[in-house]
């Protein structure tokens, strides 16, 4: 394993030191801004959250509005060199413009600066300057610390780009709070990769219909072995009078209980009364924990007591939930 030498070291040290040392001033900032009237204006626009910004402040913008989208605030980004030439149109005067420069200064934001006064859509700027063209001209001011930057020379973004994208987190998981934001809810905007198999609800993968092992209490044990093994999910699911779920037969139930008199035996002899159970709703997530915990393999899903479907550890398994 190389070790990074020490001036190195002593360099990358004095960056993470300034950059803390910016997120610090943008806590006592916050204290005095209007954030709590600027995500009123987020939560309850009619229309989008739009983010607008050149350059460096244009891709942590970019980074903002997916994070916001992802998280159920509609949001989408304008650049400015495109809104000048027609994108203006993709604002409509029920948006909230959030405009980000750290100077205040930036010459390409003056045609949606205008655009939006023309109209009269609400504007707020992150910038670092209230005094500054933009922080003039806005409605709201988000102010990010007024430091030098972290490079040698005070000039590359590096402080001023991690306050806005610390700001747009706040603003980020503000939202999700306020709109109490849920792993479901997560789940349905992540649908690809492994995120998107945890936050998936059994509902959607579990076995339903004819591929559920179910019988009648009063069924024979052989029954119960021919739809164990025809089934080969490792139980079979008893019902009672009234279709309600009230107990379950496993493989190792079976390997258990082997005797001469197995064969005389019925469901309601042999099973399990009470087996666990879950909602229709839960994350498969949620799921595998629950079997980890109870040490079994499979779950029947249930709906008013009676038997929807079933999830077998090895459905989780092969979606990479772990």
């Amino acid at each position: 394993m190389d070790i990074t030498n020490k001036k190195d070291l002593d360099n990358a040290k004095d960056i993470v030191k300034r950059e803390i040392i910016c997120l610090q001033k943008l806590e006592e900032l916050l204290v005095n801004t209007p954030l709590s009237k600027v995500l009123d204006l987020m939560q309850n626009t009619k229309g989008r959250v739009i983010f607008t910004g050149m350059g460096k402040s244009g891709i942590v913008a970019q980074k903002i509005v997916a994070s916001l989208a992802s998280t159920g605030t509609p949001a989408f980004f304008v650049h400015p060199a495109e809104a000048s030439h027609g994108d203006l149109g993709m604002i409509s005067k029920e948006d909230i413009v959030l405009a980000i420069s750290n100077s205040g200064e930036s010459k390409e934001l003056v045609d949606i600066v205008n655009y939006c006064k023309r109209f009269g859509i609400t504007m707020v700027g992150i910038t670092k300057n209230p005094q500054s063209s933009l922080g003039k001209c806005v409605d709201y001011i988000l102010q990010l610390p007024n430091v030098p930057e972290a490079d040698t020379l005070g000039l590359a973004p590096t402080c001023s780009t991690t306050a806005t994208l610390v700001l747009g987190d706040v603003l980020t998981v503000c939202l999700m709070n306020r709109n109490k934001f849920t792993e479901t809810d997560f789940g349905i905007r992540h649908p690809g990769g492994k995120l998107g198999s945890i936050l998936q609800s059994v509902a959607e993968i579990m076995h339903k219909g004819d591929e559920m092992p179910i019988l009648p209490e009063d069924s024979t044990f052989e029954k119960i072995i021919i739809t164990m093994s025809d089934k080969r999910l490792g139980c079979v699911g008893f019902v009672d009078k009234n279709g309600k779920l009230s107990g379950i037969f496993t493989d190792g139930d079976l390997r258990r209980k082997i005797s001469p008199d197995l064969f005389n035996k019925t469901g309601k002899d042999l099973m399990h009364p009470k087996p666990q159970q879950i909602a229709p709703d839960m994350l498969c997530s949620a799921a595998i924990r629950l079997m980890n915990e109870k040490k079994i393999t499979s779950l029947f899903i249930v709906k008013d007591y009676r038997p929807v479907g079933i999830v077998h550890i090895h459905d989780l398994l092969k979606k990479g939930v772990s």
